[in-house]
C-alpha cells in the first residue's frame, strides 16, 4: 500500500495504491467481437462475401468452426487484398459519446450542487435567527451536513439496539461494537472518501455479477470495451467493471485515497470564490470528473487500437499471407517461418477497469499537493515525492507501449494522466463557469 501525506502537519493522511491498472481481458480469439442483433458491431460492416467473425464463447467446438482473424487473411485472394476489404473501425461515435456524456455529467453535477446548496442554505436560515444577519457560508453548510449525518447514524445505532434486545449479551455487544466503529469511521471520513466508497460498492456489485456463469456473455458484451465492437456505451460501463479481485482491490484502495485528495483540492479551489459562489458539497463535482476521466481514458485506448494497432495487424497479417502464397514460400526455412510468426502482433483485446479515471485523480493530487509523500507497501518501504511516483508510472506506461506489453492498457493510463493534468489547469475555471450559469438561471425565481 502507498500512503500519501502532505508536508503540512495539519493536513490529513490518506492511503492508497499507486499501482492502479486497467486490465485487458484475455480471452481466446479476442479480436472476434460478440455478435448481437440489436447492437451495431464491426462484423456488420463487412461485405457479405467475407466470413463473419463469431461470438466469444467458452465452447472449444464452437470456436474451432469459426475462422480466426489470421484465417480470414489466409483466405483472401491475391486480386483483392484483405486490407482493401476490411475497413478500420470508426472513432466518430465514441468521440461524440465522450463529448455528450461529459457535458451531461457536468450539467447534472452543477445542477444538483446548486440544488443541495439552496436546500442547506434555506434550512439553516429557517432553524436559527443568526443567519438573518449574514448568509450561511460553505463551511456552515458542510458542518450542518456533518451534524445531520451524525444524528442519522446515531438513530441507526439505537434501532439496532432495539433489534438485538433479545440476543445473548456477548453477541449483542460484539455486533453493536462493530457497527459503532464502522459508523464512526464513516462519519469521520472526508466527504470525497465517502463518495469513493460508494463508487467502490458499485464496482464490487459489478464484480459479483462477473462471478455468475450465466451472465458471462452479457458481461463480456456490455461491461468490457472492445474497439472492434462498434459500441460506445461500454466506454462508461467498463469504467466500473473489474473481473479480477486483485484488480478490484487495488483500484478501490487507490480510489479511496487519491479520489479523496482530488475532492479536497476541488473544495479548496471553490473556497477562492466564497464571496460569489457557495457550495454545500463537492461530491457531485468529483463524480462528474470521475465519469469524464473514465470516458476520456477509454476513448484514448479506443483511438489507439483503431488507428495504430488495427492497421499494424492488417499490414503484418497481409504480409505474412503474401509470403506464404508466393512461389518462393517453399524456400523459406522453418526457422524464418517461426520468427515471422513470433513477430506477428497479438489480437486486439477488450479492456475494463477504473484505472484511467484513477490516474486522472492521482495526477490532480500530485499537481495540487507537490510536497506530499507516497510510501510503498513493499520493499524497500521508502517514501518518495508524489510527483516522482506519478512520473515513474507514466514512464512505465510509455515503456510498455514502446515494448508492446499487453498486460495492462497503457494507452488508457496515459489518457487518464493527460486528462488529470489538463483538468488541474482548466478544470476549476470550467466548474466555476457552469455553477455561475445555474446560479443565473435560478436567481430570478429565488
Amino acid at each position: 500500500m502507498l500512503s500519501i501525506q502532505s508536508a503540512n502537519s495539519t493536513r490529513t493522511r490518506t492511503e492508497g495504491i499507486m499501482f492502479c491498472t486497467t486490465n485487458i481481458l484475455r480471452t481466446p480469439h479476442c479480436l472476434r467481437p460478440c455478435i448481437h442483433p440489436p447492437s451495431r458491431s464491426f462484423v456488420h460492416s463487412l461485405p457479405r462475401n467475407l466470413p463473419r467473425i463469431g461470438r466469444i464463447t467458452p465452447e472449444k467446438s464452437f470456436q474451432s468452426i469459426l475462422p480466426t482473424f489470421r484465417d480470414q487473411v489466409a483466405r483472401s485472394s491475391e486480386v483483392e487484398s484483405f486490407s482493401s476489404r476490411v475497413h478500420r473501425p470508426k472513432i466518430r461515435n465514441q468521440v461524440l459519446f465522450f463529448i455528450g456524456g461529459s457535458i451531461l455529467a457536468y450539467s447534472i453535477a452543477a445542477s444538483q450542487t446548486q440544488v443541495d446548496t439552496d436546500y442547506w442554505s434555506k434550512r439553516l436560515v429557517s432553524v436559527s435567527h443568526r443567519w438573518t444577519l449574514r448568509a450561511p457560508t460553505t463551511e456552515d453548510m458542510r458542518k450542518a451536513q456533518y451534524l445531520e449525518l451524525g444524528k442519522y447514524l446515531q438513530t441507526q445505532v439505537n434501532q439496532l439496539k432495539d433489534t438485538l434486545a433479545e440476543w445473548p449479551l456477548a453477541l449483542r455487544n460484539l455486533v453493536l461494537s462493530i457497527h459503532v466503529q464502522a459508523a464512526q469511521s464513516y462519519l469521520d471520513a472526508p466527504e470525497g472518501r465517502r463518495l469513493c466508497w460508494l463508487i467502490c460498492g458499485v464496482n464490487t456489485a459489478i464484480y459479483l455479477m462477473w462471478k455468475i456463469p450465466r451472465l458471462a456473455p452479457f458481461m463480456t458484451r456490455s461491461f468490457t470495451h472492445h474497439p472492434l465492437s462498434g459500441r460506445s456505451y461500454t466506454l462508461l460501463t467498463s469504467t466500473f467493471s473489474h473481473k479480477s479481485f486483485i484488480h478490484l482491490l487495488a483500484n478501490s484502495m487507490a480510489l479511496a485515497s487519491f479520489g479523496s485528495a482530488a475532492t479536497h483540492y476541488f473544495t479548496l479551489e471553490q473556497l477562492k470564490h466564497r464571496e460569489h459562489q457557495q457550495e454545500a458539497t463537492a461530491k457531485w463535482h468529483f463524480l462528474a470528473f470521475f465519469i469524464s476521466a473514465g470516458l476520456f481514458s477509454g476513448l484514448v485506448s479506443h483511438v489507439a487500437a483503431s488507428k495504430v494497432l488495427f492497421p499494424r495487424l492488417v499490414t503484418q497479417y497481409t504480409a505474412s499471407t503474401a509470403i506464404r502464397n508466393s512461389p518462393a514460400a517453399a524456400a523459406i526455412s522453418s526457422t524464418a517461418a517461426k520468427t515471422a510468426t513470433a513477430s506477428a502482433p497479438r489480437e486486439i483485446l477488450p479492456s475494463l477497469g477504473a484505472s484511467g479515471a484513477i490516474y486522472a485523480a492521482v495526477t490532480v493530487s500530485a499537481l495540487a499537493f507537490p510536497d506530499a509523500q507516497v510510501s510503498l507497501i513493499f520493499p524497500p518501504f521508502i517514501s518518495i515525492p508524489i510527483q516522482a511516483g506519478v512520473g515513474g508510472l507514466v514512464l512505465l506506461d510509455i515503456v510498455g507501449i514502446a515494448r508492446g506489453w499487453r498486460m495492462f492498457d497503457h494507452y488508457a493510463h496515459l489518457g487518464g494522466a493527460a486528462f488529470g493534468a489538463v483538468y488541474y489547469i482548466y478544470g476549476p475555471q470550467w466548474w466555476t463557469f457552469l455553477r455561475s450559469q445555474y446560479q443565473q438561471r435560478q436567481s430570478p425565481t429565488s
